[in-house]
């Protein structure tokens, strides 16, 4: 009896220890965890592809929680997080919420100088278009490709969510703030918009140049003006910590070896 009893006091001491240990390793990993929430292009091109190398620089393990810039922001501004990350500039968030930053509160950390294409599918005939045929395009005026210089084929708008940076920065840019046509389909990602236009021959859509390039295969960039728009981490005041760690290791050129 008295040899049982040791046993099983034995296995309890054990679990406890390796329960303990367990826990003590946990709450390390969460302490040097950082999460990003807000723009699925910083996530795709540049948080994901180079979270590897942010760990084995700083130590740090990144998790990123995708959903856009501005419920990224709009999270930021009521204190839901701490710091978001954005594919639309601070100027634009704080135009399109009315957010007051007088103070300053609120500092853009960029990581990268990003550009935006319109995509459509490889066999469409059209090589450019100016930002007003753009325009007219995105706001239904143009509903027909035969009208710029195209095949007589309905034209399908695929654009990203009306909280997305990429689709508030082509709006302001490229269309003047006038608003999307009620035909146009949003989606949630950008591989979601190259998907749909390789699908629809009369399709047409807008991301960055990057992915763009990466499925040159799938879809055709068409030619326009650039539209240039940084990628960044919105900040209430100046990094720090942790955080400050991370940003300035994605500044560096090492770290933008790993960008998409």
């Amino acid at each position: 009896m008295f040899i049982n009893f040791m046993r099983t006091y034995r296995s309890r001491v054990l679990t406890t220890v390796a329960f303990t240990l367990c826990a003590l390793g946990s709450t390390k990993a969460i302490s040097n965890e950082l999460v990003f929430f807000g723009s699925t292009t910083v996530e795709e091109r540049v948080l994901v592809p180079a979270k590897d190398a942010i760990q084995a620089a700083t130590g740090i393990s990144v998790k990123v929680i995708g959903s856009s810039s501005g419920r990224g922001f709009e999270k930021l501004v009521a204190g839901e997080v701490p710091f978001s990350i954005s594919s639309s500039s601070l100027k634009t968030l704080l135009e399109k919420t009315k957010t007051d930053n007088s103070d300053g509160t609120y500092v853009e950390n960029v990581l990268l100088l990003d550009e935006i294409v319109p995509i459509v599918h490889p066999s469409n005939p059209v090589e450019s278009l100016t930002f007003g045929q753009l325009t007219d395009i995105h706001t239904g005026k143009i509903r027909n490709w035969s009208d710029v210089g195209g095949k007589r084929r309905r034209i399908s708008i695929f654009s990203d969510h009306p909280t997305s940076g990429t689709r508030s920065v082509y709006q302001k840019i490229v269309m003047d703030n006038k608003p999307f046509s009620k035909r146009t389909r949003a989606v949630n990602a950008a591989y979601e918009q190259i998907n749909l236009v390789k699908r629809f021959r009369g399709g047409i859509g807008a991301l960055s140049s990057t992915l763009a390039d990466a499925h040159s295969s799938e879809v055709k960039v068409i030619q326009t003006d650039p539209i240039s728009r940084p990628l960044c981490v919105i900040t209430r005041g100046r990094p720090t910590g942790d955080l400050k760690k991370v940003i300035d290791y994605l500044q560096t050129s090492e770290a933008k070896k790993f960008f998409l």
